[in-house]
């Protein structure tokens, strides 16, 4: 790997430990409330008694971007993770099914991956109705169809591995094979997806919270900033230029850091 991208992966990891602490401790980051409201100090410029200014409400927009990270971030963590899982799942069984199974499974799974996944969670939250929890879950729908298809292939190919095959030669039954060389295989390939996905689960999820399908009012989070907003960009642009700023600096972050470490998995260096 050469400098650059060197440089390039570390900056991105310490974004992301950035992103990590605000959602984690928001309240040593920003101790202001983001709840508080001040009519006085509505749509005030940034400052240095409010960096990011103030919104509408005269809340403050830097402690309203530093809080929101838990649910923009936690909620894309959480999809990403039931996605790695359901996707582990579903791929491995594929990856080890008669071949009339196997081809069905994998022909239902081609036609969801034809759809955009921000078009296939919009869906699922049309069916369940609005509100974080069914958002985690439509992203998480939207999301399983690539990691079924990359856990079948795994499987496939770790089944003909050369210490798969001993150990049944050795006489260790094929569900345990399956389960201690196999499996780990897979969810270590998958892990390091997931780390690409995240930043996808986030966008996601920031899109349908814009759209008013996720958290509402007066919950902080980036893509329900966003949307407040939008009405307001010539005279208070700050209200949605930050956290605009929070979601593509992180989904960017993620990005570069999955990408890394995807090429390493792979064995390349550049």
């Amino acid at each position: 790997m050469s400098i650059a991208r060197r440089a390039l992966f570390w900056a991105a990891l310490l974004l992301l430990a950035v992103v990590a602490a605000m959602a984690l401790v928001p309240g040593i980051i920003a101790p202001a409330d983001p709840l508080q409201t001040d009519v006085r100090a509505a749509l005030q410029a940034p400052s240095a008694t409010h960096w990011f200014g103030t919104d509408q409400s005269g809340r403050d927009v830097f402690a309203r971007v530093v809080h929101g990270a838990a649910r923009s971030v936690g909620i894309g963590l959480l999809a990403t993770g039931l996605a790695l899982i359901v996707g582990l799942i579903l791929g491995s069984l594929s990856g080890i099914a008669p071949r009339p199974v196997d081809a069905v499974a994998m022909r239902v799974n081609d036609v969801l991956m034809a759809f955009p996944e921000f078009l296939v969670a919009l869906v699922v939250v049309a069916i369940l109705g609005p509100g974080p929890g069914n958002v985690a879950v439509a992203v998480t729908i939207a999301a399983v169809p690539v990691y079924v298809r990359f856990a079948r292939v795994q499987t496939r190919t770790l089944v003909l591995a050369e210490h798969v095959e001993a150990a049944r030669i050795l006489g260790v039954p094929r569900a345990q094979a399956f389960t201690r060389h196999v499996i780990p295989g897979v969810l270590g390939s998958l892990s390091v997806l997931a780390t690409i996905g995240i930043g996808s689960s986030i966008l996601a999820v920031a899109g349908l919270s814009f759209l008013g399908l996720g958290p509402t009012e007066p919950v902080p989070e980036w893509g329900l900033m966003l949307s407040g907003g939008r009405n307001v960009l010539g005279t208070a642009w700050w209200i949605a230029v930050f956290p605009g700023i929070a979601i593509t600096v992180t989904v960017i972050a993620a990005t570069i850091v999955g990408r890394t470490l995807r090429a390493r998995a792979e064995g390349r260096t550049s």
